[in-house]
């Protein structure tokens, strides 16, 4: 029935659930957010049209310094995951004794539910009961307790810290699959011919995974320049605003401060910085693939 009446109409039929829930979820939402950011909508019920003034505030404030300290989250706490994700695959890649264990062990951090281990984490900072200052102050490397949520750069780091800790196990994981999808052949060629293990690393297993490398960190630069529930448990943004995101930004914005049309338009900017994101995933993915093609 391929390219009939018939087969069409059957087609459409089995997307129409998805596109009905795309709609109902997703195109709807953001169309409607989308016609608020152009409006005063607030706690009162009434609300009226007022073009982009929502957008002419965010630019006359501070929303500069959070869109620069949000890249600046993002970025360090994206490659440092990265960095450490592929180092942990390949040592849990490697055969060595105990590889099973040591694999279970890497997933504690992404199987924990993620509040209970920020509130963990929060623990750890406390400048009076927390470990890290405990131990800092037993070896004698500080003369007393660090509160490092109390001050700007040492929260702002802490945070980072945090979703490294959460982040790192998924990326581990599925940069070992990718790593274990490679044929042995090349290694035992490779081997055969007298290259050592950085060579191998270098010449074969990276090349070979770029791909989930490219993949891995999109997905982990949405989810951390989205990440709300790190610093929101941890510091609520402070202190004085040396933690807030774009996403904490719009957080209070639209539900602290009731300003549901500043906030809208607020998530509007995440959603085009993302779209952005996404654009130059498809663009290095394509080159990747003309490259692997030619």
């Amino acid at each position: 029935m391929t390219g009939t009446r018939s087969a069409s109409i059957f087609a459409f039929a089995l997307l129409a659930p998805a596109l009905v829930y795309i709609i109902a979820i997703v195109a709807y939402p953001l169309v409607d957010t989308v016609n608020l950011s152009f409006t005063n909508a607030a706690l009162k019920p009434a609300y009226s049209w007022v073009g982009w003034a929502n957008y002419q505030k965010i630019f006359g404030a501070n929303f500069g310094e959070v869109i620069v300290r949000t890249f600046i989250w993002t970025f360090f706490s994206v490659s440092i995951k990265m960095i450490i994700g592929t180092c942990g695959a390949v040592l849990l890649n490697a055969a060595v004794p105990g590889r099973a264990l040591f694999r279970i062990l890497t997933m504690p951090p992404w199987v924990v539910p993620m509040a209970i281990g920020i509130f963990m984490w929060g623990w750890m900072y406390n400048g009076q009961f927390g470990m890290i200052s405990g131990l800092l102050q037993n070896f004698g490397i500080v003369d007393g307790p660090v509160a490092w949520l109390a001050y700007g750069n040492t929260a702002f780091w802490a945070t980072i810290v945090t979703d490294v800790w959460i982040g790192v196990p998924l990326v581990t994981i599925y940069l070992l699959a990718a790593m274990q999808s490679i044929p042995r052949d090349l290694y035992e060629a490779a081997w055969t011919d007298g290259a050592g293990r950085f060579y191998r690393f270098r010449r074969i297993t990276l090349p070979m995974i770029i791909p989930a490398m490219v993949t891995m960190s999109l997905l982990s630069l949405i989810a951390t320049f989205n990440s709300f529930d790190i610093i929101w448990i941890l510091t609520r943004g402070g202190p004085s605003g040396s933690t807030t995101t774009m996403i904490i930004d719009t957080y209070k914005t639209a539900i602290g401060s009731y300003k549901y049309g500043e906030g809208a338009a607020r998530a509007v900017m995440i959603c085009i910085f993302l779209s952005l994101f996404c654009l130059a995933y498809f663009r290095v993915v394509g080159k990747i693939n003309t490259g692997e093609r030619a």
